[in-house]
């Protein structure tokens, strides 16, 4: 694919601003045969940007990031920045082992990315000092903005961050670990100087709960199929909308997150699922070790959904 996005002038000075509002992290739509279907990607990209996405991260944890091999990666990037084309903050997801992170690190930053998230490294859960000196080695490695992914093995202390936040590409930290009482510490000790991304699985739930501490941007997995969903529910709750947040909980998010819940690997699985439900162009095809959707679960998503799709309308129908 021609990659056609603006390209960073030589010597330009990056905007360190970190993204805000709600941020789309497409998956990674496979053909039957388990090859990357680069059409679908860039069609899904687009329905996002279309829908009014803040910001796109591809290849990130929706994206099925560990399973991409190198080649696919960069096509992945490739492909999301010639769609995004600079109207958005666009990031790619980068981390695993060290040497392989910094390679994406720089991949990223050939195609023009405006930074990357920093995805947990291996098994091994390391102390604090490797931590930083692993997050020190990908930030160091290129100039592009970095956002921190607090998560599994990779939770930085405030020590830590205090360390950290001497790096102007460190912008933002991303929190999958739910620990409020630190993130807490974190936000009334760094402030401004660092954006705040709700990460926690289904971020809906749990954003009432981090607004008020500062947390301005989040990642929505139901954004791949209902978007304008979500974006009436952060509507609803920046406005103190209590009402609408509540029908949306009932009728939508929650009934959603329990299936998310009912087998491992269906964070991903899920998604792609309810993509295809609606008409977007994707299979439901993953890679090993995630599974299909089973199709009961299938079925009870699609009953979930179109009943939403009926009380909150799209500005285009999508059921097929």
């Amino acid at each position: 694919m021609i990659n056609n996005q603006k390209v960073k002038g030589a010597g330009q000075v990056p905007n360190r601003k970190a993204p805000s509002g709600i941020s789309g992290f497409p998956v990674t739509p496979l053909n039957e045969n388990g090859t990357i279907d680069e059409n679908a990607l860039a069609r899904n990209i687009e329905f996002l940007l279309e829908e009014g996405l803040e910001s796109i991260f591809v290849a990130c944890g929706a994206g099925e990031f560990h399973n991409l091999s190198k080649d696919e990666f960069e096509s992945v990037v490739e492909i999301g920045a010639s769609v995004v084309n600079g109207r958005v903050p666009f990031y790619t997801g980068v981390g695993g082992n060290l040497s392989e992170a910094i390679e994406k690190a720089k991949v990223s930053e050939k195609h023009g990315a405006d930074g990357y998230l920093i995805l947990p490294p291996y098994l091994i859960d390391g102390e604090q000092e490797g931590i930083y000196e692993y997050y020190k080695a990908i930030i160091k490695s290129t100039d592009l903005n970095a956002i921190l992914y607090q998560r599994g093995n990779a939770v930085v202390s405030k020590e830590t961050l205090e360390k950290l936040v001497e790096f102007p590409q460190v912008v933002a930290l991303k929190d999958g670990y739910g620990n409020m009482e630190l993130n807490i510490e974190f936000t009334q000790t760094f402030g401004d100087r660092l954006g705040w991304l709700n990460g926690m699985p289904m971020a809906e739930v749990t954003m009432p709960a981090y607004l008020p501490l500062g947390f301005n941007c989040y990642s929505s997995a139901i954004s791949n199929y209902i978007p304008h969903i979500s974006r009436k529910f952060y509507d609803a709750l920046l406005a103190d909308d209590k009402q609408t947040v509540n029908e949306i909980y009932e009728d939508v998010i929650l009934p959603i997150n329990r299936i998310r819940k009912k087998r491992k690997g269906y964070a991903v699985a899920l998604i792609k699922a309810g993509m295809e439900i609606v008409g977007l162009p994707v299979k439901t095809t993953v890679r090993p070790p995630v599974v299909p959707v089973e199709k009961e679960h299938y079925e009870e998503l699609k009953e979930i959904l179109e009943n939403a799709l009926e009380k909150y309308q799209p500005n285009k129908k999508l059921i097929t």
